[in-house]
């Protein structure tokens, strides 16, 4: 049946006429058929862009190992010591109490300092926030967390107290139970 139809269209591998051979047709069709998925890939990315770009990335990547160092120095010459305190097993949508305690180059603890946590989706930055963390006891602050979606984390929190300010990083994973 399918071949009298291609037969009623000319529609034949001995045409001479390009549009006429199955085999030019066929080509056609895939080429069409890889532009239309492009195009639909293209259009997919543009509405779900996660935004993971920094508006400033060459002069971040530029000077990134001057501003590295400068960092780790500013660190050592504060002589805070810190440590983040995470759950064992952060579920998603579900509140976690996370602890910051930090004490300086005397052991003595820090209470005079306003301290925040950043929590970054590398995969998705419109589902990131931040949480201002409490101070609860001579040096120690908390702050309760709840996760929207499962999967890889980063906790950055920033400790500020006047001029000096010390930033600190953890990958933490978000399970769905």
């Amino acid at each position: 049946m399918s071949r009298n139809i291609l037969s009623y269209l000319g529609i034949s591998q001995h045409s001479k006429h390009a549009l006429r051979n199955p085999w030019v047709l066929g080509m056609a069709a895939f080429v069409l058929l890889v532009v239309a998925v492009n195009v639909g890939f293209i259009m997919t990315a543009m509405r779900t862009n996660p935004g993971l770009v920094d508006v400033n990335y060459y002069d971040r990547g530029r000077d990134y190992e001057r501003n590295a160092l400068k960092q780790i120095a500013a660190r050592n010459a504060l002589g805070l010591e810190a440590r983040l305190e995470v759950p064992e097993h952060v579920v998603v949508t579900k509140p976690a109490q996370f602890g910051f305690t930090v004490v300086d180059n005397h052991g003595l603890p820090l209470t005079d300092a306003d301290v925040s946590v950043t929590a970054y989706r590398p995969s998705d930055a419109a589902a990131d926030f931040t949480v201002v963390m409490g101070h609860i006891a001579s040096g120690r602050y908390q702050a309760e967390m709840n996760f929207p979606l499962k999967g890889t984390w980063d906790l950055i929190i920033k400790l500020k107290r006047g001029e000096d300010s010390l930033e600190l990083t953890r990958r933490i994973s978000v399970h769905q139970t």
